[in-house]
């Protein structure tokens, strides 16, 4: 292998490139290309990288879009019935719920079910309305004696009620007259449909 003589690259100047040796010209000339590719590459081709980076995520994204598009457009008689049936179930649930001028009667309907039960009713007041985003709260406070048979009973007979009513807090302890009845403290919620007051 030849030795390499650097004495050549001594005394080169820019405006004689042509007379310079070979190897000057060609490491001057790798020198430009390697500068050349660098700044190509950072002012053009890093752009046109995160552009492409961008619209191959925006591609993925309506991709998804596309696919849950037709996958919606390939079942849309399957979901309007859905969606039929929806709406008849919601206003089936509505009739369930009490309209204004029957909440009272749901009193005398639960004084009913207890009794009938074999309760003795201690306390059976409405508390304050509480409203919601889509319907109120009517929360009823209820306290009854009597065994956990009976208190079993009442609770079936209040779920079988035409109007829907849930029950909540239930306590249960021993009744102070030391007569074997059990106390049961419980709260009743009934709800009403907001839009339906609104009308």
């Amino acid at each position: 292998m030849k030795n390499i003589d650097f004495s050549q690259f001594d005394n080169l100047e820019l405006d004689n490139i042509g007379h310079w040796p070979p190897l000057a010209k060609a490491v001057f000339t790798a020198f430009i290309a390697v500068i050349v590719l660098f700044l190509g590459y950072f002012l053009i081709i890093s752009d046109k990288i995160k552009q492409l980076d961008v619209v191959i995520a925006e591609e993925a994204t309506l991709k998804q879009e596309y696919q849950s598009k037709y996958h919606v457009a390939a079942n849309l008689e399957a979901f309007q019935q859905q969606m039929i049936e929806a709406e008849e179930l919601f206003a089936n649930q509505l009739k369930s719920l009490p309209e204004s001028h029957e909440t009272p009667g749901l009193l005398d309907d639960i004084t009913f079910v207890g009794t009938t039960s074999g309760l003795n009713f201690v306390k059976l007041n409405w508390q304050p309305e509480i409203t919601r985003e889509i319907y109120i709260e009517l929360p009823i406070d209820i306290q009854v004696l009597g065994s956990y048979h009976e208190f079993g009973g009442f609770v079936s007979k209040i779920a079988a009620l035409p109007r829907i009513v849930t029950l909540h807090d239930f306590t249960i302890d021993l009744n102070k007259n030391d007569n074997g009845e059990l106390n049961l403290n419980l709260q009743a919620k009934t709800y009403r449909y907001r839009e339906a007051e609104q009308k």
